[in-house]
């Protein structure tokens, strides 16, 4: 799909400002709102934009603790990935399940209320996974930079 000038100037404002009324969105971007409109559209149904999503912060709703859990999967068995993160999808407090090549094979980012929340679920649901050569934990202390923007 071709993405021209115009499709990038609306991005770039839609990024920076989700919420944006789409007639305030049209007047930054310096299109109509009927332009905004069939741009959108197009940018959607080419796969462009894919959806709107909210972020929360987890924090605030009182999760203290955030672990990313490195794991490398005996992968003797076909299965194995499969079976693995069909697992891992059970777990609540998994909010993200990434898959790599290399020495680690899948990511899990856990949250937990506290380290002893966190002590349950690791032993309760994590250790319960299936197919786990080695697991390694990564706690997050702070977050520096987070963006989903894109040089547009």
């Amino acid at each position: 799909m071709q993405v021209d000038e115009t499709d990038r100037r609306i991005l770039r404002h839609y990024l920076a400002e989700p919420g944006l009324a789409r007639a305030v969105l049209a007047e930054r971007a310096g299109v109509t709102q009927a332009t905004l409109w069939r741009r959108l559209e197009r940018l959607t149904q080419g796969g462009v934009l894919r959806g709107e999503r909210v972020v929360i912060d987890w924090r605030k709703l009182g999760y203290e603790v955030e672990v990313s859990l490195r794991f490398t999967l005996d992968k003797t068995n076909p299965r194995a990935f499969d079976e693995f993160i069909a697992a891992a999808r059970l777990v609540p407090e998994v909010v993200g399940i990434e898959t790599f090549l290399g020495r680690v094979d899948v990511r899990l980012t856990v949250i937990a209320r506290d380290m002893a929340q966190y002590q349950g679920i690791y032993r309760a649901g994590i250790l319960a996974l299936p197919h786990i050569a080695e697991v390694e934990a990564l706690m997050l202390i702070a977050t520096i930079k987070e963006s989903e923007g894109l040089p547009l």
